[in-house]
């Protein structure tokens, strides 16, 4: 770690990109993502509510720069999407929300554009993007600032060998600790059996995060505000997703 790379740095398994961009999609990585990108910055020193403060210019009416760059967007809270996939989720929830910020953290190029896409096209301004790890944007946060956390369908890694390669461990989930607002929400979804009940044993030995499940069919069924994704239309896992939601007990 140097001053000019201020963030840890954690191993990305797989590819970044799949098939090429289109020209359309690679337009809006060029000149969209630069506006709305999550800048590096130095550890527990980036203050969500601040990247909100100049909304993108009239996303649904075109990439050019207009008077509307130069007005606020004051959310209420900011929410944070770990791993969005192909987006479908995080703006649909940006949709619903519209007094909510949220920053999405995706790896994949691939996600990014399509998520790029739906931001243009639904003229969604309360969203900011990370391509990265997620793992380093947590560790670049501050403290008690985020109010809500989803994690679904992260890479389950379902050989024994691969479990170390996961991203719900007990020294994430420490690092997160650290960046959630007290009562903050976290769900969960898995549709890997083996990754669903060790997340939960990790989510629950650390303490400080209380699941809210009261009978069965709270983790079996979809939350009523769930986004159905792609990934989870596909079913590819080994079991029915299940869906852990925790409120954030400090």
């Amino acid at each position: 770690m140097t001053a000019d790379d201020p963030s840890p740095r954690h191993r990305l398994y797989g590819r970044a990109q799949g098939k090429p961009l289109s020209k359309r999609q690679q337009a809006l990585v060029d000149e969209l993502l630069p506006r709305i990108a999550v800048p590096e910055t130095a550890q527990g020193q980036l203050d969500p509510l601040g990247l909100f403060k100049t909304a993108p210019a009239a996303l649904n009416a075109g990439l050019r720069r207009n008077e509307q760059d130069a007005q606020a967007f004051k959310p209420r809270e900011v929410w944070l999407e770990i791993g969005f996939g192909g987006g479908e989720h995080l703006a649909g929830q940006a949709a619903r929300h519209g007094d909510v910020g949220f920053i999405g953290a995706e790896p994949f190029i691939d996600g990014v554009a399509k998520l790029l896409t739906q931001i243009h096209e639904r003229g969604l301004a309360n969203v900011r993007i990370r391509r990265g790890d997620a793992r380093d944007l947590v560790a670049q946060l501050a403290p008690a600032s985020i109010a809500r956390a989803y994690i679904l369908f992260p890479d389950p890694w379902p050989k024994t060998r691969h479990r170390k390669r996961r991203l719900i461990q007990p020294a994430f989930l420490d690092d997160l600790s650290r960046v959630l607002a007290q009562g903050a929400r976290v769900r969960f979804a898995t549709d890997w059996a083996d990754y669903g009940t060790r997340a939960l044993a990790d989510f629950t030995r650390d303490g400080r995060y209380r699941w809210t499940a009261e009978c069965a069919d709270d983790w079996r069924t979809p939350p009523a505000d769930h986004v159905t994704t792609r990934y989870q239309e596909k079913r590819l896992g080994d079991c029915a997703p299940v869906f852990l939601d925790f409120v954030f007990d400090a």
